[in-house]
């Protein structure tokens, strides 16, 4: 089976256990307003424009038949993403490598293929592989078809999820899954809604339906400077793992800016430009909150 990703990377060390291998799946259904991969939530294959490359040759509007790109009388390269169908012909033309089209799509087999590179490293460190995006279940046949290749393989698997897929198909999964990276974002529900799209309920039904099936969870917290870091997020936080023991840990992940540049290079604006990423101190500070003693 095929579907669309828009990276695989090696040795990651903070996606579970041990040295990793992660699959970055494209598509998510939320919009969370620090996103650090905005590249991952359009589903399909599209175009990026590096501006500070682009020589203003006019390469790309020559050969592109569908207008995306045009100059201005002062020689601005203008990129109109919306006309765009990612046939790539305007990224073979760019001699400045100025241009480039994000994702692409993949057969399930070829991916775990890949994965399997560094199985000795897997076997060495308590490693293996780890599902994310983006939203991994947007593509939930895909998703699931690669966990079942990857157990095959004998490998420990993880997926990062937001938590809103439906209990049926979440249940699913799970004969596949040996760690699931499960986000808890926001605990105020207007905030929520606001920053997130959507409400907490889907998310907290997940947590439940984990616990009822005793899947390992690890819950992952995004830390936000003036939107979340406040006690009644962190006890929050602590009262899911008191209520819940099959969350093994909860951990912070701090705010920082280093998606925020990606933003414009595939047309779209950044809502939280006046942050600074979370300092080492500020981390460790959230973090003791997360984990003291109800």
């Amino acid at each position: 089976m095929k579907g669309t990703i828009f990276d695989i990377q090696r040795f990651c060390l903070d996606d579970g256990p041990g040295i990793r291998t992660t699959v970055f799946l494209k598509g998510c259904m939320l919009r969370c307003a620090w996103c650090h991969n905005p590249e991952s939530l359009s589903a399909k294959v599209q175009l990026a424009y590096y501006d500070n490359k682009c020589v203003k040759c006019g390469a790309c509007r020559a050969v592109c038949p569908h207008g995306v790109h045009s100059f201005t009388e002062n020689g601005e390269h203008r990129v109109n993403y919306s006309a765009c169908v990612a046939c790539g012909q305007c990224v073979k033309s760019c001699p400045a490598d100025a241009l480039a089209l994000l994702g692409r799509t993949a057969e399930a087999a070829d991916v775990i293929e890949q994965v399997m590179k560094d199985e000795a490293y897997y076997r060495h460190s308590g490693g293996g592989v780890t599902f994310s995006g983006g939203e991994p279940t947007m593509q939930y046949e895909f998703l699931k078809e690669l966990l079942q290749l990857a157990k095959e393989r004998g490998l420990h698997t993880c997926m990062e999820t937001n938590g809103t897929l439906d209990p049926a198909r979440m249940k699913a999964l799970l004969p596949y899954l040996d760690l699931v990276l499960l986000d808890y974002k926001m605990t105020d529900e207007a905030m929520h809604k606001q920053y997130i799209g959507i409400g907490r309920a889907p998310v907290l039904r997940t947590f439940a339906l984990l616990a009822e099936e005793n899947q390992p969870v690890v819950l992952r917290a995004p830390i936000i400077p003036g939107l979340n870091d406040n006690e009644e997020h962190f006890a929050a936080i602590r009262a899911l793992k008191a209520k819940y023991p099959n969350i093994q840990r909860a951990q912070v992940m701090p705010y920082h800016t280093i998606g925020k540049g990606k933003y414009g290079e595939i047309g779209l604006p950044y809502s939280l430009a006046s942050l600074k990423d979370a300092t080492e101190e500020q981390r460790a500070a959230w973090q003791a909150r997360v984990d003291a003693a109800e």
